[in-house]
């Protein structure tokens, strides 16, 4: 099968999503040979051959995945565990600094469908919360070319296991505690955005937000 020209759609539907830039990207790389369209919102999804979903925030509908021919999604967890919102977040705050991160075949269940490729971010410890993403962004890039590169030829592997799920975090998730030390809640303020979801805490009847930079 001829692969040198596909119609592939990148779907990212929040138009303040940190993925934008990193989208864009990818989007000026495939240009180069297929026809490649970032769109927001699913529904203006056409037919075609690949659709990757990254960095959404909402389950696409059956009726939109029936559109192409493979519908692509990266997570960063060792799936069926860790199935659900901000995986990456999840895992910074629980201490990991080896992070899975797969694109799977993306079907009505959640973070269901069976995978093709997997790899990893490694992590120092140190990464504040644009270094995390600007990680996890390239890696989702790589991913993403590879399959593409791959395609036809990539075989999938079902998922084994017994699933588990994040919820979605809130701005509860970034309150601070002002009775522990930073040490003991660094990497809590390390996946917070300064400029969307603030780590914040409360004191002496107010609350204040933070904001954690590099010293350079």
């Amino acid at each position: 099968m001829d692969k040198t020209i596909l119609t592939i759609s990148i779907l990212v539907d929040d138009l303040k999503c940190w993925f934008i830039p990193f989208a864009k990207e990818l989007i000026n790389i495939l240009k180069e040979h297929h026809n490649t369209t970032m769109y927001h919102h699913a529904k203006d999804i056409p037919n075609g051959d690949l659709a990757f979903f990254l960095a959404c925030s909402k389950i696409v509908p059956s009726g939109i995945l029936k559109r192409s021919k493979h519908n692509l999604v990266v997570h960063e967890s060792n799936l069926p565990k860790g199935r659900g919102w901000s995986p990456l977040s999840w895992q910074v705050e629980e201490g990991k600094k080896t992070i899975p991160i797969v694109l799977f075949e993306g079907v009505e269940e959640l973070d269901a469908g069976p995978i093709y490729l997997k790899e990893f971010i490694e992590l120092d410890g140190t990464e504040l919360y644009s270094e995390l993403k600007n990680k996890q962004g390239q890696k989702t890039i790589k991913m993403v070319l590879e399959f593409i590169d791959l395609w036809p030829n990539v075989q999938p592997t079902s998922q084994e296991g017994k699933p588990t799920f994040y919820r979605k975090r809130n701005m509860k998730d970034n309150q601070l505690d002002p009775e522990k030390t930073l040490a003991e809640q660094f990497d809590k303020l390390r996946t917070s955005d300064n400029s969307r979801f603030s780590p914040w805490f409360s004191f002496r009847g107010r609350k204040y937000k933070l904001a954690i930079t590099p010293y350079e």
